[in-house]
């Protein structure tokens, strides 16, 4: 992927921002510390893979903006293509995908991000991860892959591969193995109880054979019975088609006797109601009297109760004036009330208001103390506003005063502390001089050990290649063995053909095929038994190395440990020559410093203006004590304003008091004769008198409206039977015809009784003289049943044996499946635990790392020996003999690891001890050789190469080594940006991208 060109709007630091990658080739990104260099390269990762530093999606967008939009174009595979990402603000994003034609950009986006970003990758067939790792160098990383354990450095190896899709394989290859394992196991219990039940299938067909005899001879028995069950039906039916007859007769006779004596009830009812309305008609005379009285008494009522109606309405009307005007007078001396009590209110105001009008020349007498007491007030506060900040300043110029002494005082014992160290550790030189020089014979004698172990290694290593050429050798001639024992096996047959044409054989050629593959046949057997013996020789050379490589590297276990405590040595020697030095001019510094506590000297600028303070405050004479009293007078003295502004609020209301009496007792007088009047000259009052008249006019008597009502309750009976009298003149004829019609229909059901019962005698004597068969019915019919119930159980056990003979074909069908399905089983259950071990860490996962680190170790040398002069040298070491209890113990067992042995002139040594700008260096040579395996792995040519501040940790030296070293590799890449703030660095680079933070957001220029 080579950069072409970079258009930013809003990301990160940057707001409005455009780079043109065209023509360069080795340049250099330039700026200080936070101008946003490392931004811009976020922003091709971003706009490629939607990934960079921000842990929130949203931080970045450019502080203040709402959106922001990266437009990258880029060449991959001598193909143009161009990546355009935005994103909202709490939105989703947007990602375009294009590529260049003859007439433009044509768009390449799929339906929705995730899919463009998957046609992203398709064509550029590197992913972020690889990337990073990779052409990307980043801030602060370019070590992660040192300062991990060993253990660990292998775990990322593999990640960096993408050897974990190995693990999840050889997971799923251990759940295939276990579930074939599990199905098989089972399989097997199902096929035991299924063979236990197929040995019933004989005793079952026996079984259903008898049951269907029995079935058959049932079935005859039962049809007989049957027959002479319907013949005994016939005879039963016709009984019962009588005795219906008879049933029927008699319950005609019976409802025929239940009308006849109905109707003679209802006879007997219609002549006691014609009795009665008899009499009723022969008091006719007597009823019309009576009634017509009592329509006399009630037109009397009807005029008592009209003068009643009126009577009522005018003592309501009279009741409702005489509470009207009660109310009125009870209003009116309610107001009189009130305003009598305003009047009596205003007194003992007067008498408050002449009390205080009293005061008045004690209270002008206290005004002039206060106006007094304020003036000196004011002044004391003129004088605090001066001396506050004086105070405030000398306060600050103590504090001052004390730290520097405090400061004196700690460095003082700090350095006699250091002294005193110092003194302890120059007396220790001699023995750590000798201590260093017996290590250095130590680590000579094991540098040399370490060379043979290297050669014991390599001549196993030769050794086991010999051993995997041999074993593949043996296969192949186990293989031929194979073949040509089954041609034995076919030309032993009688008409046996040639292998080889297949065609007939006579006797002469069937002996010269027969001696030719036995001929054959010994050849690869002898051939055989020599790679055989090579390899066991070769397998007793690997064990004896073996032996020999475990002695040497246990040998060689302290080697690291001693190294440091080399270095360690070292360290503390140089430093014990710089103590002498260090030592005058501690002594120096403390006899300075014992001089100004004693004279006390120090701080003279904060002394001096201490002293001006202090004289200045003198000559202001304040004084707090002074200024206090002056407040405490002021509050003493502040109730005369109170008192005066209580005065004048006392002659405004003695004012409005002598304006309010006239006019309440004016309002008095008028409300008395108010009331005077209304009791007598209102309209209410004429209303009152002219009622009471008109009650007296209409002469109402309640006495006697009473006793009219009395009479007329004791002559209401008569308009009872006036009523009665009508309906007894209007139901006598009807009742007297009602009578005749029901005498005729009661002889009519006498004639139709004596019919029926002649019918009934009849029947009666038919079904005597025939014989009941209803007892031979029901023994006929029981047993019958109990056939039908035996003949149901036959035929339901011969269903279920029918049923059982099905499942045990079907079981039979089942049980040869699933033997079939067993063999499947166990054999994909092997052939899926092979799968696992093969996945596994020590299958194609330790063969693929063992296979590329020499790749990786000498792509790292090669690189390494150009930026070190040939100085520097790493070797990377995948196995290790582990910790043993028994010290003594001469062979351990190998344990995976993945340790870097890092050598210089001085030897191989830790990484940790070498310099921050060696450390980068080594850092820098593995990591481009990884990014260059890596970008090989993935199938895309690793293009670009991005370096991300990789000089802060060089000395000059250093710099142009590695400067150098671009340079060198300069032909292997399309384009190197190199990233740094060190302003001399970025002359020796051509072409310069420089980075500036404005007020606007960064801005990009450059200059070739």
């Amino acid at each position: 992927m080579i950069p072409v060109q970079l258009i930013l709007k809003n990301f990160l630091s940057y707001r409005d921002a455009s780079l043109d990658f065209s023509g360069l080739h080795t340049a250099c990104i330039c700026g200080s510390n936070g101008a946003g260099k490392s931004s811009l390269l976020e922003a091709i990762t971003w706009a490629i893979w939607g990934e960079s530093r921000a842990g929130v999606e949203d931080d970045v967008i450019h502080s203040g903006a709402k959106e922001v939009r990266v437009d990258y174009i880029f060449q991959c595979n001598q193909q143009k293509y161009r990546v355009i990402r935005t994103r909202v603000r709490g939105a989703s994003g947007v990602l375009e995908f294009q590529i260049e034609t003859t007439s433009g950009f044509r768009a390449l986006t799929g339906k929705g991000v995730r899919a463009t970003q998957d046609l992203i990758l398709q064509h550029i067939k590197l992913d972020y991860d690889t990337f990073i790792n990779s052409a990307y160098l980043r801030q602060g990383r370019a070590d992660e892959f040192m300062i991990k354990r060993p253990s660990e450095r292998k775990e990322i190896l593999a990640e960096l591969l993408k050897l974990n899709q190995y693990d999840q394989l050889e997971e799923r290859a251990k759940d295939a193995s276990r579930q074939f394992k599990g199905r098989a196991e089972e399989l097997e219990r199902t096929l035991e109880s299924s063979q236990i039940q197929l040995q019933q299938r004989e005793v079952t067909a026996a079984q259903k054979a008898e049951l269907e005899t029995q079935l058959n001879q049932l079935q005859q028995v039962q049809a007989f019975e049957k027959i002479q069950l319907q013949s005994l039906q016939l005879v039963q039916h016709q009984r019962q088609n009588w005795e219906q007859q008879l049933n029927f007769y008699r319950q005609q006779q019976q409802n025929l006797t239940q009308d006849s004596d109905r109707l003679q009830q209802e006879q007997s009812a219609i002549q006691t109601q014609l009795s009665d309305l008899e009499a009723i008609l022969n008091q006719e005379p007597e009823i019309h009297n009576g009634f017509r009285h009592y329509q006399n008494l009630e037109l009397q009522e009807e005029a008592l109760a009209t003068k009643f109606q009126e009577y009522t309405r005018a003592t309501a009307l009279l009741q409702q004036k005489q509470q009207q005007l009660t109310s009125q007078i009870h209003e009116l001396e309610r107001e009189l009330q009130q305003v009598e009590g305003q009047l009596v209110a205003l007194e003992p105001q007067e008498r408050e208001i002449q009390e205080t009008l009293h005061k008045s020349a004690e209270v002008e007498a206290a005004l002039a103390q206060l106006i007094s007491a304020r003036r000196r007030l004011t002044q004391l506060d003129q004088l605090q506003m001066q001396v506050s900040p004086l105070l405030q300043q000398r306060q600050n110029l103590q504090t001052q005063l004390d730290k520097v002494h405090a400061g004196v005082v700690a460095r003082l014992e700090q350095l006699q502390a250091r002294e005193n160290q110092l003194k302890s550790s120059s007396q220790r030189q001699q023995q750590l001089q000798q201590a260093a020089r017996d290590l250095e014979t130590q680590i000579s004698q094991m540098e040399k050990d370490k060379v043979y172990l290297q050669r014991v290694q390599e001549k196993g290593q030769e050794r086991r290649h010999f051993m995997e050429r041999l074993q593949a050798q043996e296969r192949e001639y186990e293989r031929l063995l194979g073949e040509l024992e089954q041609k034995l096996q076919m030309l032993r047959t009688p008409d046996a053909i040639c292998p080889l044409c297949e065609r007939p054989l006579d006797e002469h050629h069937w002996n010269r095929v027969v001696d030719k593959t036995k001929d054959d046949y010994k050849d690869t057997e002898d051939q055989l038994w020599v790679f055989r013996e090579q390899k066991a020789v070769s397998d007793r050379e690997i064990q004896l190395l073996r032996q020999e490589y475990r002695e040497i590297h246990h040998k060689l276990s302290p080697y690291d440990n001693l190294r440091e405590q080399r270095g360690q040595l070292a360290a503390q020697l140089q430093s014990i020559k710089d103590t002498e030095q260090e030592l005058q001019q501690l002594a120096t510094e403390r006899r300075h410093l014992e001089r100004s506590l004693e004279v006390g000297d120090y701080a003279p600028d904060q002394q001096a203006e201490l002293r001006q303070l202090d004289e200045y405050l003198q000559q202001l004479n304040y004084n707090e004590q002074d200024h206090a009293l002056a407040r405490s007078e002021v509050e003493r003295w502040r109730w005369a304003e109170i008192k005066q502004g209580q005065i004048k609020d006392a002659a405004k209301r003695q004012a409005q008091i002598a304006a309010r009496k006239p006019e309440l007792q004016g309002n008095i007088a008028q409300l008395q004769t108010k009331i005077q009047q209304d009791k007598t000259d209102s309209d209410c009052a004429k209303q009152i008198s002219q009622l009471e008249r008109q009650i007296a006019e209409i002469g109402y008597s309640s006495e006697q409206h009473n006793s009219l009502r009395q009479a007329l309750r004791q002559a209401q009976s008569w308009q009872l039977r006036y009523q009665q009298l009508l309906s007894a003149q209007q139901q006598h004829p009807q009742l007297q015809q009602r009578w005749q019609d029901l005498d005729a229909s009661r002889r009519e059901r006498l004639q139709e009784r004596e019919k029926l019962l002649t019918q009934i005698a009849n029947i009666t004597e038919q079904l005597e003289q025939s014989a009941n068969p209803t007892e031979q019915i029901n023994a006929l019919e029981q047993k019958i049943h109990t056939r039908r119930r035996e003949l149901d159980d036959y035929i339901s056990h011969l269903g279920r044996l029918e049923q059982v003979m099905l499942q045990l074909a079907n079981l039979q069908t089942q049980y040869e499946e699933q033997q079939q399905e067993l063999q499947t089983c166990k054999q994909q259950q092997r052939v899926y635990q092979e799968l696992a071990q093969a996945f596994g860490k020590n299958g194609i996962q330790a063969m693929m790392i063992e296979n590329v680190l020499p790749q990786l170790e000498a792509e790292t040398n090669q690189l390494l020996s150009r930026l070190s002069a040939n100085q520097l040298h790493v070797q990377f070491i995948t196995q290790k003999a582990g910790r043993s209890s028994n010290a003594k113990k001469k062979s351990a067992k190998l344990i995976d690891t993945l340790d870097i042995l890092i050598a210089d002139s001085r030897g191989t040594r830790a990484y940790e001890t070498y310099s921050g700008g060696e450390a980068f260096r080594i850092n820098f040579a593995i990591r481009l050789a990884l990014a260059k395996l890596l970008a090989q792995r993935a199938g895309a040519a690793l293009q670009l190469l991005i370096i991300d501040e990789g000089f802060g940790t060089q000395d000059a030296e250093g710099c142009d080594r590695l400067i150098a070293s671009i340079n060198t590799i300069a032909s292997d890449f399309a384009c190197i940006l190199t990233v740094t703030h060190m302003p001399h660095l970025k002359e020796a680079f051509q072409a310069r991208i420089e980075v500036n933070k404005t007020q606007q957001g960064s801005q990009v220029s450059l200059s070739i």
